[in-house]
């Protein structure tokens, strides 16, 4: 039976045997001894020593009736390590013992940085447990903030609450993630008391520096005393003096000023290519598809996928404004770091191979618009001369509806079996004379291409329909063409040739697809629609207009 003895360590009270408290004795001892040459924080090592073992022991006894054992001092031991290993001589571990120490770890823990804080350092705290750049923790903080109206805030200020700040130097080890060991704990605080001591250096070389310049100052005030022609020059330089202290202040808030100008620009610029990327080439690379997805012109008809034409495009102009947007947080804050070299080579070796990308598709779709072509069609109409020729036009609703059907260069997006294909009304239609004795009509489709040739099948591909009814010929108001042709300049002219004496009925329906139509009177295009005429030898001539004349007379 063993003796049971009180103890308080690190401010947790403990039950412990008198041989595990012997033990323990000898092992703080030994470790007090290796440090006895220490002449930085002797005592914050200890303090911080027993303070990892009191939170070892606390996960080692859960009830507080229970008495630490010798077994578990020992247990502490193997995970704290021997002071024999961490002599200022050899300040490294063996193979061996490193592996199993860094393994009997607790492990990575999330807490608040103190030392490197905006607000209240919850970024780089999850900056750290992720082993990431902070400013990229704090950059999706903003967007959250801007997407989400405040949420990203609101979810900053609950972590800034429930995640404790990492203030003991176990508690930076683990959120660092390395072991909580007796090498980690002196190590850390030799480099705070180093950090400390070039903090305490630099004041005091600055203070001394003020100090020199106060006294020079002082000196040459008191020296300018004797001297009214520098009493003068002194007062000039006391106001050149303020007009230079107010126009740094004016430049520092005009800096602070700047600075949120080129935040919030980035961060809308950038909010806007993330939003903007879920309507192109994003979801194609999801396989989603949709009417809803618009692409820049120069993305039709190029050889490298549209996913990566996007994803180049978000890059040429994504990274310009997330320099600006950190090039902003630095002016209004000097606890923001500037990107690493690697970093800054990287994103720009990126930056300008996406420019190169977007060069090359460029040309590309320069080129595909750089020769004209057309195809052409004759097809002959078998109507007696002495019949009328109707000429009519329909839409197909089902397609595009438009209740106003008209000649349009506009293009549109319609789907055709599951396939996207271009709809456009660009029709032209005219009349002439035939010198060929018989009725014909010629169908020119006209498109472009990188050659002639690319063009004039371009143009041939143009899907156009037509239907002939015993006199009248009901030609479609619309053409189809490959989604790729969406931004060409291709249209349909039409030029139905009828003979001398021939007549021709112009129906309503192509009252806004007649092109300069020649005839005598000059009558306007539109106002040959529900008329007769008849083919002269040179030209049309109604046969059932009412002269201007006949007009007036009939009011």
């Amino acid at each position: 039976m063993n003796k049971t003895i009180n103890i308080n360590l690190g401010g947790f009270f403990f039950h412990i045997d008198e041989i595990a408290y012997q033990k323990l004795r000898t092992y703080l001892a030994s470790i007090s001894k290796s440090l006895s040459d220490d002449v930085h924080g002797k005592n914050e090592i200890i303090a911080d020593i027993e303070a990892r073992i009191s939170e070892l022991l606390s996960e080692k006894i859960t009830d507080s009736r229970q008495v630490v054992s010798e077994i578990d001092i020992e247990d502490i031991i193997v995970i704290m390590g021997q002071p024999e290993d961490y002599t200022e001589a050899e300040d490294a571990y063996s193979d061996a013992s490193y592996s199993y120490n860094r393994n009997s770890s607790s492990g990575k823990k999330l807490f608040r940085d103190g030392d490197d804080k905006f607000l209240g350092g919850v970024a780089s705290g999850i900056a750290h447990y992720f082993n990431i750049d902070t400013i990229w923790v704090r950059l999706l903080f903003l967007v959250i903030t801007i997407a989400g109206v405040g949420a990203g805030f609101l979810v900053y200020i609950a972590l800034w609450i429930l995640l404790p700040e990492a203030k003991t130097t176990a508690e930076k080890l683990q959120m660092e993630g390395e072991p909580v060991n007796i090498d980690n704990i002196e190590k850390k605080i030799r480099e705070e008391f180093t950090n400390v001591s070039e903090s305490v250096r630099n004041a005091a070389n600055e203070a001394s520096e003020k100090i020199k310049d106060g006294a020079s100052e002082f000196s040459e005030k008191m020296g300018q005393t004797f001297s009214a022609k520098t009493n003068k020059n002194n007062g000039l330089q006391d106001f050149l003096n303020a007009i230079g202290k107010i126009a740094l202040v004016f430049f520092k808030i005009l800096g602070k000023f700047i600075g949120v100008l080129f935040v919030i620009l980035g961060a809308v610029a950038i909010l806007s290519l993330i939003i903007g990327g879920f309507s192109v080439g994003s979801l194609e690379f999801l396989n989603i598809d949709g009417g809803f997805i618009n692409y820049p012109d120069f993305f039709y008809e190029a050889t490298l996928p549209k996913w990566l034409l996007s994803l180049s495009l978000f890059t040429l102009i994504g990274v310009p404004f997330l320099v600006l947007l950190v090039l902003g947080l630095r002016m209004l804050s000097s606890n923001i770091k500037q990107f690493s070299k690697i970093t800054s080579i990287t994103l720009l070796v990126i930056w300008f191979m996406a420019l190169l990308t977007l060069i090359f598709t460029g040309a590309e779709f320069g080129a595909s618009h750089a020769n004209y072509g057309k195809s052409i069609s004759n097809n002959q109409l078998d109507i007696p001369k002495k019949d009328t020729l109707v000429l009519k036009m329909i839409n197909n609703d089902m397609l595009y509806y438009q209740d106003n059907l008209k000649r349009s260069s506009r293009k549109h997006e319609v789907a055709i079996d599951g396939k996207l294909m271009v709809y456009s009304n660009d029709i032209r239609l005219d009349v002439k004379k035939s010198n060929t004795g018989y009725a014909y009509f010629i169908i020119q489709k006209e498109s472009y291409g990188r050659s002639r040739i690319k063009a004039s099948k371009n143009a041939e591909k143009i899907k156009y329909e037509y239907t002939i009814r015993g006199n009248e010929i009901v030609f479609d108001a619309f053409f189809l063409s490959d989604l790729k042709n969406i931004f060409k300049d291709e249209e349909i002219d039409i030029t139905v040739f009828i003979p001398a004496t021939s007549t021709i009925y112009f129906d309503s329906s192509v009252k806004n697809f007649l092109s300069n139509v020649k005839n005598r009177g000059n009558i306007y295009d539109k106002e040959m629609v529900d008329h007769h005429f008849k083919m002269t030898n040179t030209v049309l001539k109604c046969t059932d207009c009412i002269a201007e004349s006949q007009k007036n007379d009939t009011f």
